[in-house]
């Protein structure tokens, strides 16, 4: 375990795009909590300074990328514009499907976006070295802009997802957007049904050969730490995000990271 970090280390604030869905940011900060707690931060001047903005008024990012709503890009500019103004020396965007609209809102940054798919698809071929074969859960929207099929390809790797539009898709997008049951709906708690549906999804995935999962959606963070049984490794963007956001903080990793593909 390495010692306790002293504040007057960090040389760079994490701005933190959050809302997307409700729990996102509060998912990504328990992980930048935890893991820095496993790197020795032992009390509050021990966590780097963050700054985080709550934007729930950004349109559903699937309903825009599908052009079934209206476009997402206005507002996570303007967000992201914000803190950038705050202060922030690096945007994390804790909403999978938001990286649809990347190539549209980084090069009206003057800071970097860190993007989740290519610095997801970097450490499953650094740190899995034998996989070959990733598994992806995540909405329509990301699926039907491929971001982690591209980031996954670039990486050397193959790519194992539902068609849109299919009966196990569906079902996905279920235990994410069910108005009853589904993630963004139950708040802090996940539904019996939503865990299940995943379950049976990762289950599938396997069955075409998948080797691990990518939770490829904020909502399948959330659910990740209350899923009891599960037929293959997942691994979070959130959490490898959470490692790279204390590496930039702290001076242990510079930018640029993964280029986005």
């Amino acid at each position: 375990m390495t010692s306790p970090i002293s504040p007057q280390q960090q040389v760079a604030v994490p701005g933190i795009l959050g809302g997307l869905g409700p729990m996102a940011h509060v998912q990504f900060e328990l992980r930048l909590i935890q893991r820095n707690v496993e790197r020795g931060a032992r009390g509050d001047r021990d966590h780097p300074v963050w700054v985080l903005i709550n934007c729930t008024t950004v349109p559903d990012r699937t309903a825009s990328l599908r052009g079934t709503g209206p476009d997402c890009t206005a507002e996570l500019l303007r967000y992201a514009g914000l803190l950038e103004q705050a202060g922030a020396s690096f945007l994390v965007v804790t909403c999978n499907t938001a990286h649809g609209v990347y190539d549209q809102v980084q090069p009206q940054l003057e800071i970097p976006w860190i993007h989740l798919m290519a610095c997801t698809s970097g450490h499953i071929r650094q740190a899995l070295p034998t996989v070959q074969r990733v598994g992806v859960l995540a909405t329509d929207g990301t699926l039907q802009c491929g971001l982690y099929h591209r980031s996954l390809r670039q990486a050397g790797l193959t790519p194992v997802s539902f068609e849109i539009d299919s009966p196990r898709q569906r079902r996905v997008m279920d235990a994410i957007y069910h108005p009853d049951w589904g993630i963004k709906t139950t708040g802090t708690q996940v539904s019996t049904k939503a865990l299940t549906v995943l379950e049976q999804a990762t289950g599938w995935l396997k069955t075409q050969g998948a080797e691990v999962v990518i939770a490829g959606c904020t909502e399948l963070s959330v659910a990740l730490p209350q899923m009891r049984s599960l037929p293959l490794p997942w691994v979070d963007p959130l959490e490898v995000v959470a490692d790279i956001t204390l590496d930039l903080a702290w001076g242990r990793r510079s930018l640029p990271l993964w280029q986005a593909a």
